[in-house]
């Protein structure tokens, strides 16, 4: 395993393109642990501090990760198979209800689990064009985080207008097994359409706080707003997916 560069490339460039190619071509696997700084640095003919250098630029692509003082790894990579068009499916209605999210991670063997907290924030100019609220007024946060096997995967924050949902059970922090759609469709609020937007960017300092991003893991971000019969918007669910964790899939159909 040893990558080819041209003779002026800098050492700590050198000593990350030789593992990144181990890494994409299947020499390394997810969960090898790399040679140490000491054995790297000795193969290379550099200090240490080279070693960290290089090192630090695959940490940063995502592909490695730094394990103190055990070393460093290869990244394991368990994608979530998002499909956003999954949203607008009936759901079953059943005793054991549980959300589309928890029950495709237990079919594929996994752990799901959540953190659910409810909360009043001032609409910003994405959240007040999208609910056609005026910028800083409160609307209601139902922000919630998502876990595969205990690691945080994604964020999925729903919002509304606080004078649709101020006395109903959106406004507490419990798990609704029904949905909140079907809150808002009791509440006189029935939606007919959604409006589906992707974008994808660099995380906010929140994001990364929340779902424990390593440095340059971008995110895409994916505004569900729907909409009543009337088109007044009374929901918009803010998806953010870590680029790392997640591959986006669109089913379509030809009838």
């Amino acid at each position: 395993m040893e990558a080819h560069a041209n003779p002026g490339t800098p050492a700590y460039q050198r000593i990350a393109a030789t593992y990144r190619t181990g890494i994409t071509s299947g020499e390394l696997s997810p969960g090898d642990q790399l040679p140490t700084e000491h054995a790297i640095a000795d193969r290379f003919g550099v200090a240490r501090q080279t070693v960290r250098t290089g090192l630090s630029l695959l940490v940063a692509e995502g592909l490695i990760v730094a394990r103190r003082p055990h070393g460093y790894f290869v990244r394991r990579r368990e994608h979530m198979i998002y499909r956003p068009q999954e949203k607008s499916r009936p759901r079953p209605v059943t005793p054991e209800m549980v959300d589309r999210f928890s029950q495709q991670i237990a079919d594929e063997g996994r752990v799901p689990s959540q953190r659910i907290e409810v909360t009043l924030v001032q609409a910003g100019p994405d959240l007040a064009e999208r609910l056609r609220v005026e910028p800083g007024v409160p609307i209601v946060a139902r922000r919630r985080v998502r876990f595969i096997n205990g690691e945080p995967t994604n964020i999925n924050d729903s919002h509304f207008p606080l004078e649709l949902v101020k006395d109903s059970e959106i406004m507490s922090p419990a798990y609704i097994p029904r949905g909140t759609d079907q809150v808002l469709a009791d509440l006189g609020h029935r939606q007919d359409r959604a409006i589906d937007e992707i974008l994808v960017r660099m995380p906010t300092p929140d994001e990364i706080h929340r779902l424990g991003l390593g440095p340059g893991t971008p995110v895409a971000v994916h505004y569900d707003t729907g909409y009543t019969t009337d088109g007044r918007p009374v929901r918009c669910t803010v998806n953010v997916l870590p680029g790392d964790r997640h591959k986006i899939v669109f089913e379509r159909s030809w009838l």
